[in-house]
């Protein structure tokens, strides 16, 4: 077990603090636009192991990244269809994860030995300064325990992983406590995997697409 700090997320020097954690290869927990998330150096697998641990997650189950910026996309993704374009257009910086194919130079354990990582543009000016002063993407996921409930608070944080991760951010409580909506962008039509902050409706308007095609779509 380790000493748990939590930090205020608008103090310079937590900041700083988080950031050199993350740069040794830790694990911190910060407040996104969506739920608090546990969050790591997402090109270092070592540390990517470490949130697997942390979480109690299956590492069959892959993690998503975090970005910085919109033009981050093609540092970690490869063969960007069209239609994944079209809703980083209209949901970024949002509440949407795009799974796509992945760059093979990503960590392994990070896509779970898949060809296809999940990636998001946060509506969050501390976690996209964050990632830009970091000059990384972020793995993340939610910051639970696997199948716990979604965290609102810090103290929701420290209630399931405290002792598990080296710090909290404490920026006061999300938004909600409904996580990302996930589209695989690999499938055509692309498909909903979870249904969350953007709704499954406002995503096949954006593509011109029938609700029921992008339900189906990869179903056999």
């Amino acid at each position: 077990m380790i000493h748990t700090e939590i930090l205020p997320a608008n103090n310079p020097t937590a900041i700083q603090r988080a950031l050199e954690l993350v740069r040794r290869g830790e694990v911190i927990a910060l407040p996104t636009d969506t739920v608090y998330g546990i969050a790591t150096d997402g090109l270092n697998a070592a540390a990517v192991e470490k949130l697997f641990i942390a979480k109690d997650r299956p590492t069959s189950k892959a993690i998503m990244l975090l970005l910085g910026d919109i033009e981050d996309l093609n540092q970690v993704a490869a063969n960007i269809p069209p239609t994944a374009r079209r809703l980083v257009e209209r949901f970024w910086p949002g509440g949407l994860t795009l799974v796509v194919h992945a760059r093979p130079e990503l960590p392994a354990n990070l896509r779970a030995e898949t060809d296809t990582i999940g990636v998001r543009l946060p509506n969050s000016n501390l976690v996209r300064e964050f990632i830009r002063s970091l000059g990384r993407p972020l793995a993340a996921t939610s910051a639970n325990l696997s199948g716990g409930e979604n965290p609102r608070t810090a103290q929701d944080v420290l209630n399931s992983l405290g002792g598990r991760i080296a710090l909290i951010l404490d920026g006061g409580a999300t938004p909600g406590n409904i996580p990302s909506t996930v589209v695989d962008c690999t499938k055509d039509p692309p498909r909903v995997l979870r249904a969350g902050a953007i709704s499954i409706e406002d995503i096949a308007r954006a593509l011109h697409i029938r609700l029921e095609d992008l339900n189906n779509a990869g179903n056999e």
